[in-house]
């Protein structure tokens, strides 16, 4: 099945209701990554959905408490890597006010556009090759669980299995219906400023107010970005003091820090660890480190170029590539020198907002994309 027909677009569409059905069955399964259990519960529906469409049962995976999902299918090294997560942003309860909906072609619910549209997609490209007889040896399917949390139990299983692959495929959401070809890296940090309590009415000179302190360093550690070549470094969270009548003793920010290449965050980790404060005795103490690494275009080019090509071939509007300051799992494929090509999941809006959503009518033909683009990999 090299040389990839319209009809795989027949396929795709024919498959569309089982689609929408797999779609719900997954969102209504909630799975915030905090809760290891959910994670868990999340994984089983995703291996029992496989098991019914794939006719085979993925290996669980559990890593520092976090369930995982890998499906290889042969013996040899895989050739494709399908990268997926199941884990979301949504608290428990976000089901009850936002239930998962299927009106004027758009699909609406907890995690259906980032991603539980794209690991049903995955499963279905693969169903598609096999239904057709095409042999899916050296394709490996990963269903991750802690991917909106850092990937910080799963990046090993992923870089493993990735590293001698063709192509790694990121079923993350589209941008705008265009393919993501680069991605910054990520830093994520915590800088905590240690004072003196003491009491704020009866002796406050007496203290460091870690609070002032932290305020102070807040202007330094934005400065740390570089708009010029796109990396920003972003104080975020603060918190400070314990009663409100105590000199605080602790402050703390969270930062985000991104950049397009490593050797900016190589940069911005180094100065941020030399932070000190200048109000006296207070002391500055830096947590945190590089996170993910950049996906450069490089690694995105030649997928990029056979997808357009591809697109072509099936009469599917021209593709777009663009790239993007979010990260994901497909960082870690392209760090690795692994041709990879993100953002093949759905289209819609809304990651991690109140107005999530996919559209139906691209489902099908990108799962069509898909499947050719794995077949071409897999020969």
């Amino acid at each position: 099945m090299t040389d990839v027909t319209p009809e795989i677009l027949d396929s795709a569409a024919a498959r569309l209701p089982q689609m929408l059905a797999d779609i719900q069955r997954l969102v209504e399964v909630e799975t915030p990554s905090e809760d290891k259990a959910a994670v868990a519960r999340g994984a089983a529906e995703v291996a029992a959905l496989t098991a019914e469409r794939l006719g085979v049962t993925p290996e669980t995976v559990e890593i520092d408490g976090v369930t995982h999902l890998r499906l290889r299918f042969g013996a040899g090294t895989p050739k494709v890597v399908l990268v997926n997560h199941q884990d979301t942003v949504w608290p428990h309860g976000t089901l009850a006010r936002k239930p998962f909906t299927h009106e004027d072609g758009v699909l609406r619910g907890p995690g259906v556009f980032d991603m539980l549209t794209g690991v049903v997609m995955s499963l279905h490209a693969a169903a598609m090759l096999q239904e057709k007889g095409h042999s899916l040896d050296g394709l490996s399917i990963l269903v991750t669980g802690d991917e909106e949390v850092g990937s910080i139990s799963s990046r090993q299983l992923i870089e493993d299995e990735a590293r001698s692959a063709r192509a790694a495929f990121v079923l993350e959401a589209a941008a705008a219906g265009a393919l993501k070809i680069a991605r910054k890296g990520t830093s994520n940090y915590e800088v905590v400023v240690h004072g003196r309590a003491a009491h704020a009415g009866l002796e406050p000179e007496k203290g460091i107010n870690a609070g002032i302190a932290l305020g102070l360093l807040l202007p330094e550690i934005e400065a740390l970005g570089d708009p010029e070549v796109g990396t920003t470094v972003t104080p975020t969270v603060i918190t400070a003091g314990t009663t409100t009548n105590t000199v605080p003793d602790r402050a703390q920010v969270t930062v985000d820090a991104r950049a397009t290449t490593i050797a900016e965050q190589e940069r911005v980790d180094q100065q941020i660890r030399q932070l000190t404060s200048s109000m006296e005795g207070a002391v500055v103490e830096v947590l945190g480190s590089i996170n993910r690494p950049p996906m450069e275009r490089s690694a995105a080019e030649g997928l990029f170029a056979e997808a357009q090509e591809l697109a072509a071939t099936l009469g599917l509007p021209e593709l777009k590539g663009v790239e993007v300051g979010g990260a994901s799992d497909g960082n870690f494929t392209a760090a690795l020198g692994v041709p990879t090509l993100d953002g093949m999941g759905a289209v819609g809006d809304g990651a991690h907002a109140e107005h999530e959503h996919a559209l139906v009518e691209h489902i099908a033909p990108r799962t069509a994309l898909l499947a050719g683009l794995m077949a071409r990999k897999l020969d």
